[in-house]
């Protein structure tokens, strides 16, 4: 860490000397608006002078989070006015000083008479801060076009994804919602990229969340509109990389006084291809000593996705809705797997050629029902809905293995095998959420969650006897395991100073989980079960030193449970030398973290920073094991003790109109104390990750986006992941009246994202490389009709405004 230092240190300062360089400030009036259920974007804030009402003071649009900025105020008496068709026209007298004003939360309330059309003329921002995170507006992203959740992920700041699709926080797998609910579908490449409407990333939960998300929590949230009459939205894609691509979307939206309707459709369908190579020497094995491998898959995957929902308002203050989201997914993936194996003095040992078919199909549904219940007291809410999601998954494989002399010639027939994996998992949610004003500065946050699982999952693998395929007993078994968690909360939110401009705010939260759980095999050979009640404090304390300037410190206790990958104890043999599987015995990791974070704006430019510290006991990593036989078995185990320390910046800037840009940079070291294990584990690894998002606006309705990422070569328990580097490219130009677009996406531009790892142990090393074809182009066609606002949304407007 000494040694990463200075450099460390110096891009700190530079960062800091930049931000007070272009420093502009100047006070300003800030507030939000809402409905007093959500906040309302694209809502018009219009200052004038209490003694002139015609001249126009100051303008400004509220985002996505429903937040507004008047800049550039000088000091007296304003008329304040709030204006968007659909809602009444508000307004509120306020006298303005040097000194700034949060004018807290506006409630607008619906207009029934509304309009079939909604005229906007705004932009949205394509990051905006939160008091917990901060939100990625999708529909900004162009480059990901085509793609799914997975490169979409690729693009958000602070989020590390590597070249197989693993997703990190902080070096650390967090929380995936989708749209803010435990979900069935844990694989990002089930959800299509055109599908999202924003992500949003909570770096450190409160105790209104649960408490399994050590790293934090990413919200994926679907498109939904509401907007006043039909309106919809059509978008066709197509391409190629080593093989052909192509994707669609079709979005249809009705809306009256009291009753939305929405229906969306869209697909995906691609061909890939990926090349893997392997070197691995075991020391003290005379006979299979050097192992070389070589593997090409060739695979072609679909992907469809159909989505409803009603939402009912019969009167201003009731909402009721219900969701429903359908999946399907296939995969075919035809593997040839070469395998050379030699003696500790180079002579030949073996040489098999290993060809696997795998065909595998998932269908997945969510149903989600909710109650939201407004109050006159905007501060005062109530939220209640029951989810369920249901994921059954089918994979079948069939193997053949023909086995070579050192001449190349065949011995003998081939091996053959059968293997199939049957799963089925049900995960239901029911909460209730309530939030009530006990004091003019406090707000008393409570709930309760109830999180229930099933899964099942059938594993066998047949050999082929005398022309019959014979179930292997040894590798052959079904899982079950249930698992039941009950939490409450409760969260005291509250200020000091006054709620215009407050000084001080602050929670203070307490979360309680009843987990129990049990899993076991058909056969007996693993059975478990667990029964625990742990409590999870959270607190958090802000300081706010301008209105655009504030210093945050929090702390939380967390759990990372094991997921059912890791858990379930089935080997997967498709490579025989290189076999994987779960551990049901695995251990919770039980986590306490301390953050401190300083966020900072100004009129082109802002800042938002984090250092962190996290210390894990029980840690879960994946540790490879050389077994008897020369092969090497990877499982996850509980390692030991980890500790955690490192620093996360997010950099805004716009320092052009036709140029905004977002960089962000995550560096931590990592402590490792896994003296249960053996001695060669690595205990010290220092990590980091960055990217860069560059939106262009060369002329008039064009759009261009380069987004660069790289992460460094990454530690693992007994050594490192390679690191990985990649630029995307989008282009985006607007057509005729603005409501068609054309639109050209190029991926992993120059061909340099690849994975791999470097392994040296007391018994063994091992690399490992994987390149799959990440590059390819893709062409989209986009058009909108009857609604300005999902043109708007489509758009991928780059003004940070």
């Amino acid at each position: 860490m000494k040694k990463y230092m200075p450099k460390i240190t110096l891009l700190i300062t530079l960062l800091i000397i930049s931000q007070y360089t272009f420093a502009q400030n100047s006070p300003s009036i800030k507030g939000t608006v809402s409905d007093g259920k959500t906040p309302i974007e694209f809502v018009s804030v219009i200052l004038k002078k209490s003694n002139d009402s015609t001249k126009v003071a100051s303008y400004a649009v509220t985002d996505a989070l429903g937040n507004f900025s008047l800049e550039k105020v000088v000091s007296g008496d304003y008329q304040l006015q709030f204006e968007l068709i659909g809602f009444k026209t508000a307004s509120k007298k306020i006298t303005f000083t040097n000194t700034g004003i949060n004018l807290g939360t506006t409630v607008l309330q619906n207009d029934t008479n509304v309009l079939n059309a909604v005229i906007v003329n705004s932009n949205k921002k394509q990051i905006q801060k939160t008091d917990e995170g901060f939100v990625f507006n999708a529909t900004s992203n162009i480059s990901q076009t085509g793609g799914t959740a997975t490169d979409m992920l690729k693009s958000i700041p602070t989020v590390a994804v590597d070249a197989d699709g693993g997703i990190s926080l902080r070096g650390k797998t967090p929380m995936i919602l989708i749209n803010g609910k435990n979900s069935a579908i844990t694989n990002m490449d089930q959800i299509a990229a055109s599908s999202i409407e924003s992500i949003e990333v909570i770096s450190n939960p409160t105790a209104k969340y649960d408490a399994n998300a050590e790293s934090g929590i990413i919200n994926i949230k679907l498109k939904k509109n509401n907007q006043a009459g039909l309106n919809g939205a059509v978008v066709l894609g197509g391409g190629f990389g080593a093989k052909d691509r192509m994707n669609s979307s079709v979005q249809l939206n009705q809306k009256t006084e009291k009753w939305n309707f929405g229906l969306g459709y869209d697909n995906r369908f691609a061909g890939r291809t990926k090349k893997i190579k392997g070197e691995r020497t075991n020391y003290f094995i005379a006979d299979e000593h050097y192992i070389d491998q070589n593997r090409s898959d060739q695979r072609t995957e679909g992907l469809q996705n159909l989505k409803f929902n009603i939402d009912f308002s019969p009167s201003e203050r009731n909402t009721f809705s219900f969701e429903a989201l359908g999946n399907l997914e296939n995969q075919d993936n035809d593997e040839t797997l070469h395998t050379a194996v030699h003696t500790n003095t180079n002579r030949f040992f073996s040489n098999n050629i290993r060809h696997s078919l795998e065909l595998e199909r998932s269908k997945a549904a969510e149903l989600a029902f909710n109650y939201d219940r407004k109050f006159s007291d905007n501060r005062k809410s109530l939220n209640a809905g029951i989810t369920s999601s249901f994921n059954f998954h089918r994979e079948n494989t069939d193997i053949d293995t023909n086995n070579y002399d050192e001449n190349e010639v065949i011995i003998g027939n081939p091996d053959l095998q059968k293997t199939h994996n049957y799963e089925k998992e049900n995960i239901s949610n029911a909460f209730l959420n309530y939030a009530v004003p006990i004091s003019e500065k406090t707000t008393m946050e409570t709930g309760y969650k109830g999180t229930f699982r099933f899964f099942n999952s059938d594993f066998q693998s047949a050999d082929q006897i005398n022309s019959d395929y014979v179930v292997n007993p040894l590798a052959s078994n079904i899982f079950d395991f249930n698992e039941q968690i009950n939490a409450a909360y409760g969260l005291l939110n509250s200020f000091i100073g006054t709620a215009e401009n407050p000084k001080w705010k602050y929670n203070l939260g307490i979360r309680a989980e009843q987990v129990t759980n049990n899993g076991k095999t058909q056969n007996n050979s693993d059975n478990f079960s667990n029964n625990y009640l742990k409590l999870f404090p959270s607190a958090s304390l802000q300081l706010n030193l301008k209105s655009d300037e504030f210093l945050k410190l929090g702390y939380s206790k967390r759990i990372n449970r094991p997921d059912l990958d890791n858990l379930n104890p089935f080997i997967d043999i498709t490579d025989a030398l290189n076999p994987h599987g779960g551990n049901p015995y695995l251990k919770p990791e039980i986590i306490h973290i301390v953050e401190l974070g300083y966020n900072k704006e100004w009129e082109n430019y802002s800042i938002s920073t984090n250092a962190f510290y996290r210390n894990a006991n029980n840690t879960i990593k994946q540790y490879a094991e050389l077994q008897d036989n020369g092969v090497v078995l990877l499982k996850p185990q509980n390692i030991g003790t980890t500790t955690t320390y490192g620093l996360e910046t997010i950099f805004s800037l716009k320092p052009f109109k036709f140029y905004n840009a977002n960089l962000s940079i995550t560096a931590f070291q990592q402590n490792i104390d896994a003296s249960n294990l053996a001695q060669d584990v690595v205990n010290k690894a220092f990590n980091w990750y960055g990217k860069i998002i560059n939106n262009f606006a060369p002329w008039q309705g064009g759009k261009l986006q380069i987004i660069g990422n790289y992460n460094s070569a990454l530690a693992t328990p007994q050594g490192k992941r390679i690191p990985i580097y990649n630029v995307d490219m989008g282009f985006q130009q607007k057509l005729g009246k603005g409501n068609a677009r054309l639109g050209l996406v190029v991926t992993d531009m120059f061909n340099t994202l690849e994975s791999g790892y470097k392994n040296n142990t007391a018994l063994f090393s091992n690399n490992r490389t994987s390149k799959s074809d990440t590059r390819a182009l893709m062409l989209t066609f986009a058009y909108t009709f009857k609604s300005d606002f999902k043109e708007k949304l489509l758009e991928n407007q780059f003004s940070t405004e």
